[in-house]
């Protein structure tokens, strides 16, 4: 038997803050830039009840773990499960098993604050955030670790919910953190605009983000979640997390594509690891407009995993469990 340590959200919620996860995060996809393996999700739909089954996964020999996440949503329900299996990259053996949930919009925050940090110009100081739900958190709070913030101004559609955002984060970060009534008044000098939406149409116009401005859309994990205008997608510098996830399912990149904006296959600047392995040179002007499109990989969730073991481990938590090797267990008896 191997032991393995079964880890709750509430035995990882307080392991970490959001600049430990963007190091841990950018980390992870150097050595994807580097070659180490990422594949996109698969999803499977459940028409009757309605429901969704993802997993995706990658492998990280520097760090030494490999693993994924496997989660559920709807099903009549209503609700998600997200369950993390983390493996030893070099033994193979099973090290955690891991509840998922309170690490996710931390770890895919990371992911678009490493992309803000690799992509957004250095003296960007003003953040447009469109959404004000947890992966909107989880977004600012990674980004603010990555530039100076002055000013942040959020926009979603329920007058309640952007404001209990800003007033959080207004006490949370040192910057001025406001609500807005409309998305263009978000992005009215923005530096760097973050998407978080579940949005099958953009929720931004093309001709509000400025030149010189990085965006950062989060919703793009289904070919009809489209948070960007395809014209955005098309005249910007386009960075994808993985490349193949691009052509298979980031609904805004697609558009651009159906739209004749962009030729099939074409348009890619370089994936979010060549470009923080310094492959890509990523932005190369003040004026270019860059765009990085998240739909969530096993790359940060790997990373963000392994972070949390280690300092689980380290404290004493979680519930060893025992998993039997294929050698003992696969007997067909």
């Amino acid at each position: 038997m191997t032991e393995t340590l079964f880890l709750s959200s509430g035995d990882v919620d307080d392991l970490a803050e959001p600049a430990d996860y963007v190091a841990a995060v950018r980390d992870a996809y150097r050595q994807v830039g580097e070659g180490a393996p990422a594949e996109p999700r698969t999803k499977l739909f459940n028409r009757e009840p309605p429901g969704m089954l993802t997993t995706y996964a990658a492998v990280l020999p520097e760090t030494g773990a490999m693993g994924g996440y496997t989660y559920s949503a709807g099903f009549g329900a209503g609700d998600a499960w997200f369950m993390t299996p983390l493996f030893d990259a070099d033994s193979g053996a099973p090290l955690a098993l891991l509840d998922g949930a309170s690490m996710n919009p931390f770890k895919t925050g990371a992911a678009g604050a490493v992309a803000v940090d690799a992509l957004a110009r250095g003296d960007a100081t003003e953040l447009a955030v469109i959404g004000s739900g947890a992966q909107a958190r989880g977004q600012v709070a990674t980004t603010a670790t990555v530039r100076e913030l002055e000013a942040v101004r959020v926009f979603s559609p329920t007058p309640e919910h952007r404001e209990a955002f800003a007033e959080d984060f207004d006490e949370r970060l040192d910057a001025d953190v406001s609500a807005v009534a409309s998305a263009s008044d978000a992005l009215d000098g923005a530096d760097v605009a973050i998407t978080a939406t579940t949005a099958s149409d953009p929720v931004i116009d093309d001709a509000d983000v400025e030149p010189g401005t990085h965006v950062t859309a989060m919703g793009q994990y289904h070919p009809e979640k489209n948070e960007l205008p395809p014209e955005l997608v098309a005249r910007a510098t386009y960075v994808p997390d993985l490349r193949a996830r691009a052509t298979q399912d980031a609904g805004s990149y697609l558009a651009a594509v159906a739209a004749g904006l962009i030729e099939e296959g074409k348009g890619i600047a370089a994936d979010l690891g060549e470009v923080v392995a310094g492959d890509h040179p990523g932005r190369t002007s003040d004026d270019e407009v860059t765009v990085f499109d998240s739909g969530g990989t096993g790359v940060e969730t790997v990373a963000a995993a392994h972070m949390l073991y280690e300092r689980a481990s380290d404290a004493g938590r979680g519930e060893p469990i025992d998993f039997a090797p294929a050698s003992e267990a696969l007997t067909g008896e």
